[in-house]
């Protein structure tokens, strides 16, 4: 049996990110399974490799141990091009022209049937000949036609948690995501569950923030006939006044939390007891003086 943990390097690890790698190993050990680790680097535009390297030295200091080499996607593009291919040759894709800005526009003029903003589907009614001509000068994503993939499944579709549960997926989860973006040429949902597969995960352990992704991972998964792992959405950890731990927030950092001396075994056992993050924990365990300092917390990719 494997899991994986599988941060982006668009920043340090914060203490969000230490709490779900602590589940994910866990979980291994627990049921003498395999931990891999996985670095989802394809936003070139947003990763670096400086994050690469502290989230191993992070990952280390907090005692996760990992099994096999580490799986660095960005080398792994001939692999999502093959997968696009496949869904391309059997008309599940259309090229999308739309900015994100007319998208916004789109969306506010439409009625709010959902609770989630979801694409208008204004490049879905282009005519065949009309995409091709714009596809000669203007750049395009390719999103998945939804309810074209429904068409293709015979019977119910659903996905297993870690107790078993099954999880119905019906068309309205799903909508027409872009799987092809059109600044890097992949997407994530298109990218982890090929190297799902491909590493044969059986267990998928990450936050419940992504547990609205998974009816179209698995959706995908169904069209290119792979695998399917069952699914473990663990709590976020959140601060005081409930928001979850993020970059953008410039969340405390591992390694902010090292250099000021605080010791991962101090940081295991406060994450396995609590769920909210405060300044009270760094506080009690700073070995220096005064306030800890400024990198305690996110330094995120610009």
């Amino acid at each position: 049996m494997r899991t994986r943990f599988a941060p982006s390097p668009t920043g340090l690890l914060h203490v969000g990110n230490g709490y779900s790698a602590l589940q994910c190993q866990q979980w291994a050990q627990r049921h003498g399974a395999e931990l891999l680790l996985r670095i989802e680097d394809i936003d070139q535009t947003r990763c670096r490799p400086q994050f690469t390297d502290a989230i191993l030295r992070d990952l280390r200091w907090l005692g996760i141990r990992w099994q096999q080499e580490v799986v660095i996607q960005s080398r792994r593009m001939a692999c999502y091009r093959r997968a696009v291919e496949q869904l391309q040759s059997r008309d599940l894709l259309y090229p999308c022209f739309c900015s994100r800005a007319e998208i916004r526009r789109q969306l506010a003029l439409s009625a709010p049937h959902h609770s989630l903003p979801r694409y208008p589907g204004r490049c879905r009614r282009l005519s065949n000949a009309e995409r091709r001509l714009r596809m000669q000068s203007e750049p395009h994503a390719w999103r998945l036609d939804a309810a074209a993939a429904f068409a293709h499944v015979n019977g119910p579709l659903q996905w297993y948690d870690h107790r078993g549960d099954p999880h119905l997926v019906v068309p309205d989860q799903v909508d027409d995501v872009v799987l092809v973006r059109k600044d890097i040429g992949i997407s994530y949902h298109l990218a982890v569950v090929v190297d799902d597969a491909e590493q044969g995960i059986d267990m998928v352990i990450r936050g419940e923030d992504l547990r609205e992704a998974t009816p179209v991972q698995l959706l995908l998964q169904h069209l290119l006939a792979l695998p399917h792992p069952r699914y473990l959405h663990h709590p976020l950890i959140r601060d005081t006044h409930g928001n979850r731990l993020a970059k953008r927030n410039h969340a405390t950092t591992l390694a902010g939390l090292r250099e000021a001396g605080v010791t991962a075994a101090a940081l295991r056992e406060f994450l396995t007891h609590h769920r909210q993050w405060n300044d009270d924990f760094v506080r009690s365990h700073h070995r220096g003086h005064g306030r800890p300092r400024k990198s305690m917390t996110c330094e995120a990719s610009r």
